[in-house]
């Protein structure tokens, strides 16, 4: 996907620049700023464009590609192509009124200088979740890790041995390996990639060893199992050949449950609702519309609670009219992926069944 990075002046002397990015011919920010480019420590207030007067004269002062556009955290960052000048954020937050008759808006631009000398510049962008977590122990754990506070299932996971829900759908997975598990999976390292491809296929995922990296390379913790620089050479292309899959190298069993357990606290905080602190921010990578999403979220609620359990996909597309039917298997193949409903029988008569989660 291109970008593009315009800023053009104004006839508006409060707000004599207009600064937007386009991105495959969409509009993904517009701004009306009081200067063209924050100075050194400066942060410039904005106003979020409406619909503006089409009839307005403006002129190009430049247009440039922008090289990345990403949600970091609560802003939406650029980085452009050009030598200087190039890295910037838009902030916007969202404060109650003083008289709490509502909501305002407030959009701030500034460029990396003026991020490192705001005093916030410390702040993790993520809180703790203050609600209680969901998380799933496959069955197979014998030992595991604890997860205090959380309510903890015990089921099958289609893929990982810990994930965590949301929504009551399975939003992020961790595999657990021990220092002896990767030592035994060298031995069989076609299987490993395939299990590794298959976790990193899910939205967020993680593999987390309970181990130091320098370990593996220790003949003292080898005894002559596999030669210290075979394994270098395997550490190197799990990470290359899975660069999606983060590799998380905990040092032991504790940090290794603890670095999970703060995972799925950071994931499960990104997921609230945003209270008026946080942002309201346009996100420049565009997936589903929100009406899209949402008739998602419509046919998950059907599968797991609104129709009766046995169902066929006939059944839940009835329930969910005007909806097309591929979309509808899409779903469901998803929840047996998060391991939500399981496929009884084959073929034209087959149905799905709810898995209990008690």
């Amino acid at each position: 996907m291109t970008a593009t990075w315009r800023v053009e002046r104004t006839a508006n002397r409060r707000f004599p620049f207009r600064i937007s990015i386009e991105q495959d011919g969409r509009r993904v920010i517009a701004v009306r700023a009081r200067a063209a480019w924050p100075g050194p420590g400066e942060n410039i207030f904005c106003l979020r464009e409406g619909d503006f007067d089409p009839t307005e004269p403006l002129g190009l002062v430049e247009q440039v590609p922008v090289i990345s556009l990403s949600r970091v955290g609560r802003k939406l960052a650029v980085v452009l192509d050009r030598p200087q000048r190039k890295r910037c954020e838009f902030l916007a937050i969202e404060k109650l009124r003083s008289d709490g008759t509502g909501a305002y808006e407030q959009v701030f631009f500034r460029t990396e200088s003026g991020i490192r000398a705001h005093r916030s510049r410390t702040r993790v962008e993520l809180r703790t979740a203050p609600a209680s977590l969901t998380v799933v122990v496959d069955s197979a754990e014998r030992y595991p890790w604890r997860f205090p506070g959380a309510k903890v299932i015990r089921r099958k996971l289609p893929v990982g041995d810990y994930g965590l829900m949301l929504d009551e759908r399975l939003a992020a997975v961790v595999e657990r390996k021990s220092f002896d598990n990767i030592l035994g999976d060298v031995g069989a390292l076609q299987a490993l990639h395939h299990q590794l491809a298959d976790l990193a296929s899910m939205p967020v995922s993680a593999l987390v060893i309970e181990a130091e990296y320098r370990d593996f390379f220790d003949p003292s913790r080898l005894k002559g199992r596999w030669p210290a620089a075979h394994l270098a050479r395997v550490l190197g292309e799990l990470s290359a050949l899975h660069p999606r899959l983060p590799i998380v190298y905990a040092g032991n069993r504790k940090s290794a449950n603890a670095w999970t357990h703060q995972f799925f606290l950071s994931l499960g905080s990104g997921h609230l609702a945003p209270s008026p602190q946080l942002v309201l921010e346009t996100v420049a990578r565009y997936q589903a519309s929100p009406r899209a999403q949402s008739i998602d979220d419509q046919i998950r609620r059907a599968a797991l609670h609104d129709i009766a359990s046995p169902f066929t996909t006939a059944a839940l597309s009835e329930r969910c009219r005007g909806v097309d039917i591929k979309r509808i298997r899409r779903i469901v193949d998803q929840l047996r992926r998060e391991g939500l409903v399981t496929r009884v029988g084959r073929g034209r008569g087959s149905t799905w069944e709810r898995v209990d989660s008690g």
